[in-house]
């Protein structure tokens, strides 16, 4: 059996209403900014419990119009190291200066420690990042630290559709939070990102942000410095067909995770290091698992494991949250700073399981036996 890193699911049905819509869109000459856009932005707003949502062109795009809209130019904002480089290019070019920080390893997210230990005087935001739709339980310690220093807290929610923690969704606990919808996120539009905020004042900047700062979308008036951030109509349509799949594909996910679950807890002995860890989502929180994350035991090459799970068992892993922080990066020395040690550790072993939206328990089954298969494989050949 041959489990790929990624699967992108659209049905029969899907790809037929979204041919439709783009005939009339393209019969109609409305390519952008239309009834389809505002139709995706109330679903999602919906969907998350959001007052207000904004679609634009990128995840990347969202986050940046959000730092724009707070005006953090010329101030620090911590970002934490293990995430993807778009996540600090927004805040760079927001015009301010990324701060990078570690994370919990238990969350693979920034706490309210971690946060505290990069502070500055200059700090305006932080950024909290959703890795791979897990929000850390220690949000709500984030959260009041944010609120007793007078920081914002941004959301880059670019994997958590869908996820709540404590009932709450994920961009509801700071300011503002972005989202994505490239190709590979649990609802895609192809290309696209969303702005989720209860704040009115985000909100009218968002939208005047992503039209190149108009005043309004058919005068030449601009009052902000924007960009084309625009979300054209048949990426509009595409995210709101597979946004309507949300909860379906929440449930697979939800299940195949379960499986997963069991099995890497079984594969612990007593007396023994465990050969391989996983997140630990509470009871009652929803993670869409958009990454399904793995830190096997310090000493196992990830290389060769992910050589082995390839060409023996034909499981592909799916990329990981991040193979190398963003502080050990050439484009971002001029920010590097000192050592993170839990982040560079964990981004140099974790791997990530293959979890699709459409998965078979037969795959899920496959992809544990080899997994275990190969930890051992690589066992007997370092004993040897």
């Amino acid at each position: 059996m041959h489990v790929p890193a990624a699967r992108i699911v659209f049905s029969v049905d899907d790809r037929a209403e979204i041919a439709s819509a783009t005939t009339e869109i393209l019969s109609t000459g409305a390519l952008t900014l239309g009834a389809h856009t505002r139709d995706f932005e109330a679903a999602f707003a919906a969907a998350h419990e959001a007052p207000f949502a904004v679609a634009v062109s990128s995840g990347t795009a969202a986050l940046e119009i959000i730092l724009r809209s707070l005006d953090v130019r010329g101030t620090d904002v911590i970002v934490p190291t293990n995430t993807f480089a778009a996540t600090a290019f927004a805040v760079l070019r927001a015009g301010a200066n990324p701060v990078f920080a570690d994370v919990s390893p238990d969350t693979f997210a920034l706490s309210a420690d971690t946060v505290a230990a990069a502070l500055t005087p200059n700090t305006r935001a932080v950024v909290l990042v959703h890795i791979g739709g897990f929000i850390s339980p220690g949000v709500d310690e984030l959260v009041r630290l944010c609120a007793e220093r007078d920081i914002l807290l941004v959301e880059d929610a670019a994997h958590a559709h869908g996820c709540r923690h404590a009932g709450t969704f994920a961009g509801s606990f700071g300011v503002a939070g972005s989202f994505s919808f490239y190709p590979t996120k649990l609802i895609t539009s192809g290309e696209g990102g969303m702005i989720v905020t209860a704040d009115p004042a985000i909100h009218e900047a968002a939208l005047i942000y992503r039209d190149q700062g108009k005043a309004g979308f058919l005068g030449n008036t601009h009052i902000r410095e924007g960009y084309a951030w625009r979300l054209s109509e048949q990426h509009a349509v595409t995210g709101k067909v597979h946004l309507r799949h949300l909860e379906e594909f929440l449930a697979t996910r939800a299940r195949i995770a379960a499986r997963y679950d069991e099995a890497i807890d079984g594969l612990a002995r007593p007396g023994a290091p465990a050969p391989a860890t996983r997140l630990h989502v509470p009871a009652g929180d929803i993670n869409n698992y958009y990454k399904y994350i793995v830190v096997p035991r310090p000493g196992v090459d990830r290389t060769r494991l992910k050589k082995e799970l390839k060409e023996r068992h034909g499981v592909s892993l799916s990329g990981e949250v991040y193979e190398a922080p963003l502080h050990q990066q050439p484009v971002f020395t001029d920010y590097a700073g000192g050592a993170l040690p839990v982040a560079e550790d964990l981004c140099a072993r974790h791997v990530c399981l293959p979890l699709h939206s459409d998965m078979t328990d037969a795959e899920a089954e496959h992809v544990v036996t080899s997994f275990a298969a190969a930890l051992a494989s690589l066992d007997l050949d370092g004993a040897a």
